[in-house]
């Protein structure tokens, strides 16, 4: 039987990579855990043996009313939901000039519409019980610009500034958000299977966006960030009192995060003598 003490976890895109280890790691950790995905036979492989405190449910975050019934389902099952950890999504990278629009849409679709949607969702239920966490997975290139990745990165600064203000707007009903930030991991971020490139190739951008595109197939699965050991990360984050509103997973995200906030100061102190002649006298 499912654990009635324990906290009921909710989780996109799980049938692979860093949600699937969230998941292993909640479930290990004796809660119970709702796990979705768009592909249900793949759910269903990739927790095949675990035991009746995880329901798997195929949910496409484009769909609403997959979200809604899902989240139903999960409610009807479980009695609640303690933790959303909006995972699923994916990298559209290559150079903005050669990505279709259709591209683009399907992207923001995705990882911040779809995110919205099963937020929305779930947060009448956590309104209710008084009571939640949203752990909501933006990334490194959610703070910087990266080379290559102007779409996948603009996704995932909108998914940072949604985030930080939901925070405000929830607090009130003893609801907690939290932003990951992970660096590189050793997923399949990088695969074919997951990630997507530009349509069409401009002369004048093709040495750059060869040297981009190759680097990011030499890094695939050559990342140094361990999959296992975020997701015990996770789950570690949500037993604290008082969770984080932004955590940077990987030693990598530590060193890029902390350039990246110490040039966005340099650059505010360097400007400040014009930015404040902008006030009425």
């Amino acid at each position: 039987m499912a654990n009635q003490d324990a906290k009921t976890w909710f989780i996109t895109g799980a049938a692979r990579g860093l949600g699937f280890q969230v998941a292993h790691s909640a479930a290990e950790a004796g809660d119970n855990v709702v796990v979705t995905g768009r592909n249900i036979e793949a759910l269903r492989a990739a927790y095949k043996g675990y035991g009746a405190n995880l329901l798997a449910l195929e949910l496409d975050v484009r769909q609403q009313d997959q979200i809604e019934h899902g989240v139903r389902q999960a409610v009807e099952h479980f009695g609640r939901i303690d933790v959303l950890v909006n995972n699923a999504g994916y990298g559209q990278l290559g150079i903005f000039e050669e990505i279709a629009e259709q591209k683009i849409e399907a992207q923001f679709q995705t990882n911040v519409f779809g995110l919205m949607a099963v937020t929305r969702a779930v947060l009448p239920y956590m309104r209710e019980q008084k009571s939640g966490h949203i752990i909501n997975l933006s990334s490194i290139g959610g703070v910087f610009g990266v080379d290559g990745a102007s779409v996948y990165c603009a996704t995932k600064f909108a998914v940072e500034g949604f985030s930080e203000c939901l925070a405000l707007e929830v607090k009130q009903f003893g609801i907690g958000v939290t932003i990951v930030e992970p660096g590189f991991f050793r997923t399949d971020f990088l695969d074919p299977s997951s990630v997507s490139y530009g349509d069409h190739q401009l002369e004048d951008y093709k040495a750059y966006s060869e040297q981009v595109t190759g680097s990011y197939q030499n890094h695939n699965h050559q990342q140094a960030g361990d999959p296992v050991k975020f997701g015990q990360v996770v789950v570690s984050l949500a037993n604290e009192a008082t969770p984080p509103l932004r955590f940077a997973a990987g030693s990598d995200a530590i060193e890029l995060l902390d350039k990246a906030y110490r040039s966005r100061l340099k650059e505010l102190e360097d400007w400040d003598h014009l930015s404040t002649t902008t006030d009425i006298n």
